[in-house]
């Protein structure tokens, strides 16, 4: 029981793979994978194509040739995925004669795969010379301001040059796309940079001197008020110095304190010398002022007693 179970089981891990390549050798049946294409060939002829991804019987897809498709004629398998190109810098001119570089990206796929084996012998070689010159011829002699702002619009218009006659080829083209647009002219560019670089400082110096105007006009503002304000304050302050001295004038021992404080205050700016008297009437106010300024306590002199000695 063990050794039959065993030789069952090496017959059917060594066995079967060789049956089943085999089967595939005399067309019995052949497997697709996603996106992918066979087309058979016999004698000069295609016998089928097979685009559908899975198991494929042959008898029922290509008929009784499929028994010997494999001995006597020839399988292609195509990729039948999206892929995708990126030409840089084709050189074109604008109207204004700048030489002016374009970079275009572009989608493809193979959409008819017998067009693709026998129509042409390089259709990806074509097809991106084709994409070449249609960039040149299209886009060439725009204006420089159009070529550069209008990415979009170019777009549109190379693909509409270059269908039509990649479909011949077996190839559908897909999306195209001016990714960059550049000047090629290292001289050329060097020049828009000083101007650039130039503009720039004329823009900050006129910024400066436009905040510079600002400011003086602010300045000239609030002088000018100011100036008003201070009129304003110097024409009403006789009114209101002569108004607080007619409130003080009404009571008699202020408006005299006020006039005997100013009075010994004249006296001390005169710079005149000075003689206190032990009993004079104002010696103890005028002696409080004097100390004040000069930071110190006057003593004022002492009445002589009579009978001491001199």
């Amino acid at each position: 029981m063990i050794t039959g179970i065993l030789i069952g089981f090496l017959g059917m891990l060594f066995g079967l793979p060789v049956l089943l390549a085999i089967a595939r050798a005399f067309g019995l049946y052949t497997t697709v994978r996603e996106r992918t294409c066979r087309v058979y060939m016999l004698f000069g002829k295609v016998a089928g194509v097979l685009d559908e991804p899975g198991l494929h019987i042959l008898p029922f897809k290509i008929g009784m040739s499929a028994f010997v498709v494999n001995l006597l004629g020839k399988c292609y398998v195509l990729d039948l995925r999206l892929d995708q190109e990126y030409r840089r810098s084709e050189p074109v001119n604008s109207e204004e004669g700048a030489p002016m570089g374009i970079g275009i990206w572009y989608e493809m796929w193979i959409s008819d795969p017998v067009a693709y084996l026998f129509k042409n012998t390089d259709p990806r070689g074509s097809l991106l010379a084709n994409v070449s010159n249609a960039t040149v011829r299209c886009l060439s002699n725009m204006p420089l301001a159009e070529m550069l702002e209008t990415r979009h619009n170019m777009s549109k218009t190379v693909r509409a040059e270059v269908s039509g006659k990649s479909r011949d080829w077996g190839y559908d083209l897909g999306s195209v796309y001016i990714r960059k647009v550049h000047f090629r002219d290292a001289g050329m560019i060097r020049q828009i940079e000083e101007k650039v670089v130039n503009r720039l400082r004329q823009v900050t110096s006129a910024i400066k001197q436009a905040g510079a105007n600002q400011v003086s006009v602010i300045t000239s503002s609030a002088e000018r008020e100011a100036s008003i304000e201070f009129g304003k304050a110097a024409a009403i302050r006789p009114s209101t110095l002569g108004q607080a001295l007619k409130e003080i004038a009404q009571q008699p021992a202020v408006t005299a304190a006020l006039f005997e404080i100013l009075e010994t205050k004249r006296l001390v700016d005169s710079g005149s010398r000075l003689v206190l008297l032990a009993a004079g009437a104002h010696n103890r106010v005028l002696g409080d002022i004097m100390a004040a300024e000069s930071g110190r306590t006057l003593v004022p002199p002492q009445p002589r007693l009579s009978g001491s000695p001199e």
